[in-house]
């Protein structure tokens, strides 16, 4: 078993949050310990909610990790940001972040195990290191946590709002007003289950923020910014106002390339889980949407 004295110092605290805060483990980790009977304070089990005491012997046997099957993947990536707690990776268009029905080997995931990554297993053996996702078609900014204790940080950040991501996006048709705001709650389209709607049935609030960019003759480029993080926000909040992204296979009747919605996570602004340090990115857009903007302009000079 670890073993760890309390000092004067730190005493008078809960025992999980005194756990989480002296050691590597998660707090959500922890009180999972602690339910199972691995924490003894002094030689006794303990709830959480035990407060330390100066000369304590807290004690604590791991739990044991299961083991995941996940293959390995060789597939490129770009990687913008990474130290001992997490990774930031710009994410191709065509990239699943995790594994799930009908592709199990091929993801971001699969693709960072081959690389040799340490990924928190909070989440499940599914989804190591997934804090937020993206659409398998959205390109740019991910962050994944390398241990359980940046996870859960990182989580409640998102959770929290303490994390801003700034997307772009290429929407259909000409929007009129420079800035607005899109508040409209969203759920799971009863008729189709690939795609998700504006709908007041078993749906959950969302908020999202758009400010012009540019405007073509036939398509308006957009920032935009979420208070929510529903699945496929974005898409369908401008689907919604009748300006959906641009080859979106889903929510426009076109037909689309391979590359899929003009969707792109460009920016990302957090303090450091462990560190607390200020943290900003930034990355450009993928080619085939920078050359489709190209194209636009030149129509416009």
């Amino acid at each position: 078993m670890e073993k760890i004295v309390v000092t004067k110092e730190l005493s008078n605290i809960r025992i999980d949050k005194y756990l989480a805060d002296n050691t590597s483990y998660s707090r959500q980790t922890i009180i999972k310990m602690i339910k199972d009977g691995l924490v003894l304070a002094n030689d006794k089990p303990v709830k959480a909610s035990y407060l330390v005491k100066e000369n304590d012997v807290i004690a604590w046997d791991t739990i044991e990790k299961e083991s995941s099957n996940l293959e390995e993947a060789n597939i490129p990536l770009d990687i913008v940001y990474e130290d001992e707690y997490l990774i930031i990776v710009n994410k191709q268009s065509g990239l699943t972040v995790h594994p799930g029905a009908g592709n199990h080997d091929n993801t971001l995931v699969n693709a960072l195990l081959y690389y040799g990554k340490n990924l928190s297993d909070i989440g499940g053996l599914e989804r190591p290191g997934v804090v937020h996702r993206i659409d398998k078609d959205t390109s740019g900014l991910i962050i994944l946590a390398k241990d359980n204790k940046t996870h859960e940080i990182l989580a409640d950040n998102f959770k929290n709002k303490a994390i801003r991501r700034e997307y772009i996006a290429l929407a259909k048709g000409v929007i009129g007003p420079n800035t607005g705001t899109i508040e409209a709650p969203i759920g799971r389209d009863e008729k189709n289950r690939l795609k998700m709607t504006v709908t007041e049935k078993n749906s959950k609030p969302a908020i999202t923020h758009f400010k012009v960019l540019k405007r073509y003759q036939k398509y308006t480029l957009l920032s935009l910014i979420l208070d929510t993080g529903r699945t496929h926000q974005i898409r369908v909040h401008l689907n919604y106002i009748n300006h959906p992204i641009y080859n979106d296979p889903i929510y426009t009747n076109d037909e689309t390339t391979k590359f899929g919605q003009f969707l792109h996570s460009a920016k990302m602004d957090l303090i450091h889980p462990i560190t607390n340090e200020k943290m900003h990115f930034e990355c450009p857009l993928p080619n085939e949407f920078q050359e489709f903007i190209d194209e636009l302009d030149k129509e416009i000079d």
